[in-house]
């Protein structure tokens, strides 16, 4: 018998999953000629798609080009007009880029208050207007515009014409004032006519007190006052009297020109600043119907190159003495460290005090934005005045210049801690002796120290010793003395007695903050023109006026007289 094994048939795989080869067609198997089966749904045959035709695309504005500051855009520019639309035109000039439109009291900027004072040397971007179109009617809110109807009144309020208390859908209204007993509002043009008479002081008190703790304000920031902080300003102004208004960051620096640009700009009255913080009044006879209205920027502009701060040969320098001056400031130690979104209204007399003892002055600007800096850079540049050398690490190098001169000509000079053979070694240099024996009664110090000490003496806390060579027992009863007199007059004040022949007396106690007299005066009032038309009315000054009439004689003493018998 023989055994047939399943591996030597031949064409025969075990581990293959498919045929070797496909099985050939066997035409002989008859097949159905019938059609296949229909879908039980219809397939929905659609036309053609129509031709496209090269359409031309409508003319966009230039406005809705995504141009930015990464763009190489660079298109040098000269002063005069760049660009024109009609009576719409982009101007360049000593104030860099600015926009005139007819009718408009002024050329309007992006930033009034921080634009730099240098032509720009080229735009980022098409000279284009930043405003909308003349042509559109109303403002676009994405919804058409309703119907009219005939027998609908909408009533108009405005300051003179406040809607009444508790009136839906109607904002209230601050009404103008304060206004004196028996005087009414105005319609005025021009400034003064809105402003009024000068405020009294008690006036400005009043105003100001709502407002102290109140968030209610504008934030002005590093672009310092912008064109549409305008109306903004005005929408403050619609319901009460006084604005405020909080600066922080580089426009700190100069609050001056800050608060100048407010006035101008917004047509108001600033009646006290403190530190960063501006309180402006709107004026007596403010309406907010009439009040100027400016078209809104819907953008902001790219800002121009102007020329660079830094230079490699500074004015009055060479290439040489600029680099050591740069070696020199890295080993400096900055003068203070300055905070990002702080105020720095103290900076620039800092700036310059630092100059009285170092011809180089460094300032710490680490955490800050590069281009806040650098704006701190350009604004000290111009009211110290000084020398920029450099920007590196985030810190501000300054070289206070040839044409430098002291603050105070009368103070002795400072000398070198080298000279009297202080910061070196002494046995090395014979320049000690020198310097000992010149006058021995003399000590060399800095003007700011002078200056302190002169204060000192001025106020009653430092005593200037005519006899030099006491000795301890002499020297302590000195300081006994002088510590009982100082303690007096630290706790003593002068007091002013007002008298009159009906019998009436008051006392007003007159005190001086001597630490108020040099440096900035925080509660000061920023436009001083006005203090002699103010009257003093201080709550405290009524406390103290005794009454001329005698006791009983008034008529509730009758009634209540009356009413004890009973």
């Amino acid at each position: 018998m023989a055994i047939i094994t399943a591996s030597s048939l031949p064409g025969l795989n075990l581990f293959s999953s498919l045929p070797s080869t496909p099985p050939p067609n066997d035409h002989s198997i008859p097949t159905s000629s019938k059609p296949p089966p229909s879908p039980p749904i219809p397939i929905p045959k659609y036309p053609p798609p129509p031709p496209r035709k090269n359409s031309p695309k409508p003319p966009t504005n230039p406005a809705l080009k995504t141009l930015h500051r990464r763009t190489k855009y660079f298109k040098p520019v000269k002063e005069g007009v760049i660009a024109s639309d009609g009576d719409r035109s982009v101007l360049v000039g000593d104030s860099g880029v600015s926009y005139l439109l007819p009718g408009a009291p002024f050329e309007f900027q992006y930033s009034y208050s921080e634009t730099p004072k240098v032509k720009p040397l080229a735009i980022r971007e098409p000279a284009f207007l930043p405003f909308a179109p003349p042509t559109m009617p109303r403002p676009w809110t994405g919804k058409a515009p309703l119907k009219k109807k005939k027998d609908k009144k909408v009533p108009l309020f405005d300051s003179f014409n406040p809607p009444p208390l508790g009136k839906m859908g109607a904002k209230q209204m601050e009404m103008p004032g304060p206004l004196p007993l028996g005087k009414y509002p105005k319609d005025g043009k021009t400034r003064e006519e809105i402003l009024g008479e000068p405020l009294k002081k008690w006036e400005i008190k009043m105003l100001i007190q709502p407002h102290l703790k109140n968030n209610r304000q504008v934030n002005l920031g590093r672009d310092g006052l912008t064109h549409n902080m305008l109306e903004l300003i005005h929408s403050h102004w619609k319901g009460q009297r006084v604005c405020k208004v909080r600066c922080k960051g580089v426009p700190t620096v100069d609050m001056n020109n800050v608060c100048r640009h407010l006035e101008e700009k917004t047509g108001g009255k600033i009646i006290h600043r403190v530190g960063g913080v501006v309180y402006l009044f709107r004026g007596r006879n403010y309406n907010y119907r009439t009040r100027p209205q400016y078209p809104v920027m819907l953008w902001k502009p790219a800002t121009p190159v102007y020329p660079k701060l830094i230079q490699e040969a500074p004015e009055g320098l060479t290439k040489a003495e600029a680099n050591e001056f740069r070696e020199q400031g890295e080993k400096l130690l900055p003068i203070c460290k300055l905070a990002k979104n702080g105020v720095y209204i103290t900076l620039v007399k800092d700036v310059r005090n630092a100059f009285e003892g170092s011809p180089l002055v460094k300032i710490d600007c680490r955490g800050m934005h590069a281009s806040d800096y650098k704006k701190l850079g350009a604004k000290l540049k111009e009211l110290v005045p000084c020398v920029l050398l450099s920007f590196d690490n985030e810190q501000i190098l300054m070289w206070r210049g040839r044409d430098w001169k002291s603050m105070y000509q009368d103070a002795p000079l400072a000398s070198m801690p080298s000279e009297c053979g202080i910061a070196g070694d002494i046995n090395s240099s014979g320049k000690d002796d020198d310097c000992i024996d010149a006058d021995a009664k003399t000590v060399r110090t800095s003007p700011k120290m002078m200056a302190l000490w002169k204060h000192a003496i001025e106020s009653s806390k430092a005593l200037l010793l005519d006899e030099t060579n006491l000795g301890p027992d002499a020297l302590f009863k000195k300081v006994e003395e002088f510590e009982g007199i100082s303690q007096a007059t630290e706790h003593s004040y002068p007091a002013l007695i007002l008298s009159s022949k009906d019998g009436r007396s008051s006392s007003v106690a007159e005190s001086e903050d001597d630490s108020q007299s040099d440096g900035y005066i925080e509660d000061e009032i920023y436009s001083d023109s006005d203090d002699d038309d103010y009257v003093n009315y201080d709550s405290d000054s009524f406390e103290d006026v005794d009454s001329s009439v005698p006791p009983g004689s008034l008529p509730v003493d009758m009634i209540a007289e009356k009413l004890r018998w009973e």
